[in-house]
């Protein structure tokens, strides 16, 4: 079973990365048309009408943040004192959230797309620890998706090198200096971790441990093929259970790194956990849905309705311990009621009543209602849809997770946002499709391939 990516899937791709580019370089020059002498006009007009809704609101809400210490709110008096270039600290604020919107809008797409590959590289490490029997037919989509970690990851590193204090405002100047403008006393505090050569020599570490096991693991698997004994499988087995250990460490402390500390005054300990199940259950998303794709071409002839019904249990399951982690991780912050925890959901909840109420519906009451039945779960367009309801709700779930820090009220899904999906939506597709091209799209001679060839129930 050999697969090629088509022309039209590949010129695809490839319009979508075009037209993200456009959409993204839309974003960045119509952020920067903003300057001093129309941002006064706008926030007299935001001041007449509101800006998603209460004005007043988000002006008490800053001082709200203020008052618990939160870092981009920590100047702003809202008092009309002129600040740098005549502007007030109110109007330089919302000229800095206008300025930070597309990069948020670019980090929030690669971050997206990355998390994919990586949840499915920690799916596939799983099935090879557990010896798991029903899905080796599934291994070399695994594997072509698992192709977009490195360049995924990479990409997210420059946008955040690229970004710097438009996304982590620990990165501006004199935040850690006493006596500064900008310095701030709970940073600084926290500066021994979060500093940028840290940061990054941290980020490569991470990324470096997953792409090796990527690369060694895809190694024994195709060499796997034409072997006349076990070793290569059980090379496999041994490096998946190392992995796993240092992905459960790595992955906890990149989502401190590269999510978490966008809003360096907020932390929950459970949040290393959440993001997992975010990228776990997209990951095992993604891999239903080209499993699908494939099989409707004609391909992965020994894929049948019940490996799609395992897939369609996981993403049910894996939505439910979302949910358990999401309620879990806001009643305990909602019950102390401790100012610097209950700013992050106060935020989301004034100001990203959509994306952040759409995101629970989308990640748990639409996954509840479709795949709750057994039946719907062997049906392939239901699963397709399943999956594309699933898949936009954790993508806002990633909106949520940087933009109220970023943008704060100033959100819109525009030109950037769309054009950053499409722009790493492309190359996630082109460099996927790509790998799938170049290894048979069966695992031949694993010893669990014949188990999973007649897996049925």
């Amino acid at each position: 079973m050999e697969y090629k990516i088509s022309n039209r899937l590949r010129m695809g791709a490839i319009i979508m990365m075009v037209l993200g580019l456009i959409g993204v370089a839309y974003g960045f020059i119509d952020s920067h048309h903003w300057n001093e002498g129309n941002i006064d006009q706008y926030i007299k007009a935001e001041n007449s009408h509101g800006s998603h809704g209460d004005t007043h609101a988000t002006e008490a809400h800053g001082d709200e943040h203020a008052e618990a210490g939160h870092a981009v709110a920590k100047n702003d008096d809202h008092h009309g004192e002129e600040a740098h270039g005549g502007l007030t600290h109110h109007e330089e604020h919302a000229l800095h959230q206008i300025h930070n919107r597309p990069y948020a809008a670019l980090y929030v797409g690669a971050f997206f797309f990355f998390m994919i590959a990586l949840g499915v590289l920690a799916f596939y490490a799983i099935q090879y620890a557990a010896q798991a029997g029903w899905s080796p037919v599934l291994f070399r989509v695994m594997e072509g998706i698992t192709s977009y970690v490195l360049p995924g990851g990479l990409i997210v590193l420059a946008i955040a090198f690229a970004a710097d204090s438009h996304l982590f405002v620990w990165l501006k100047e004199g935040v850690t200096e006493v006596g500064h403008e900008n310095y701030d006393k709970l940073v600084a505090g926290k500066s021994g971790w979060l500093n940028k050569t840290g940061f990054f020599i941290r980020g490569l570490i991470f990324l470096g441990g997953w792409s090796l096991y990527r690369y060694f693991s895809r190694k024994f698997s195709i060499a796997q093929d034409n072997a006349s004994d076990n070793k290569n499988f059980k090379k496999n087995f041994r490096i998946s259970a190392a992995f796993l250990v240092f992905y459960i460490y790595t992955e906890s402390m990149m989502s401190w790194d590269w999510i978490m500390s966008v809003d360096p005054h907020w932390f929950s300990t459970l949040f290393g956990w959440y993001v997992f199940a975010s990228m776990f259950v997209s990951g095992i998303t993604v891999i239903a849905m080209i499993s699908i794709y494939l099989k409707s071409k004609g391909l992965l002839e020994f894929v049948n309705d019940s490996h799609i019904h395992d897939l369609a249990k996981f993403m049910f399951g894996i939505s439910i311990f979302w949910t358990y982690l999401w309620f879990s991780q806001f009643m305990l912050i909602w019950y102390s009621n401790i100012p610097e925890e209950v700013t992050y959901f106060v935020t989301r909840i004034e100001h990203y009543k959509l994306p952040f109420f759409g995101m629970l519906a989308m990640n748990f009451i639409f996954p509840l209602l479709l795949l709750m039945n057994s039946d719907y779960k062997r049906i392939n367009w239901f699963v397709i849809m399943a999956g594309i309801v699933i898949l936009c709700g954790h993508y806002l779930d990633v909106f949520n997770w940087i933009m109220p820090a970023t943008v704060v009220d100033r959100w819109f899904i525009g030109m950037p946002e769309i054009g950053a999906v499409l722009l790493f939506g492309g190359l996630f597709l082109f460099i996927v499709f790509t790998a799938l091209g170049k290894a048979p799209l069966l695992a031949k001679q694993n010893p669990f391939t014949e188990e999973s060839k007649h897996f049925h129930y």
